[in-house]
């Protein structure tokens, strides 16, 4: 895509100095005695709109329409997250982020243990979610997130942690 972007600039500025030289002969044609026409004007205006569209607009809304999901779904260490793992570093990010370690949703808590350390099991992390931790007195409450919830943010920890 990057590649295609290049080449178009490139044309682009091709187009547009010979547009230029156009418009720089037609200048020497009037001034020799001839008008220029209507017709000359309103193409040279609808080139140019077309290759500002193009160029304004259509590219870089492309850029944009193939760069979001894409990302979405990687993770660092070569990991692809399902769409199950997607939503659990969402909520990971919402819940769980201000007091964990885990390098795949950009957190830096210092509270609770590091995950890419200890690397949990799904089940140990659904249990953390759901019974909190030292019987839910300690630092970490219990019920942060239920069902399929829990389980989302289970499999994404699994899946990255320590990679």
């Amino acid at each position: 895509m990057a590649i295609w972007v290049l080449v178009g600039f490139w044309v682009a500025a091709g187009l547009g100095v010979f547009l230029v030289a156009i418009r720089a002969g037609d200048r020497r044609r009037r001034k020799a005695g001839g008008a220029e026409s209507r017709a000359s004007r309103r193409g040279f205006i609808v080139v140019a709109a077309v290759v500002w569209l193009v160029f304004g607009v259509g590219i870089p809304a492309l850029v944009l329409i193939n760069n979001g999901e894409d990302k979405a779904k990687a993770a660092p260490g070569g990991v692809d997250l399902n769409h199950a793992q997607t939503n659990g570093r969402v909520l990971f990010a919402q819940n769980c982020s201000t007091c964990h370690t885990l390098r795949a949703a950009n957190a830096v808590g210092k509270v609770g243990p590091n995950l890419d350390e200890l690397r949990p099991p799904k089940a140990l992390v659904e249990n953390a979610i759901q019974q909190g931790r030292a019987r839910g007195n300690g630092q970490m409450p219990a019920g942060l997130l239920a069902g399929q919830d829990a389980a989302d943010v289970g499999a994404f920890v699994q899946a990255v942690a320590g990679h």
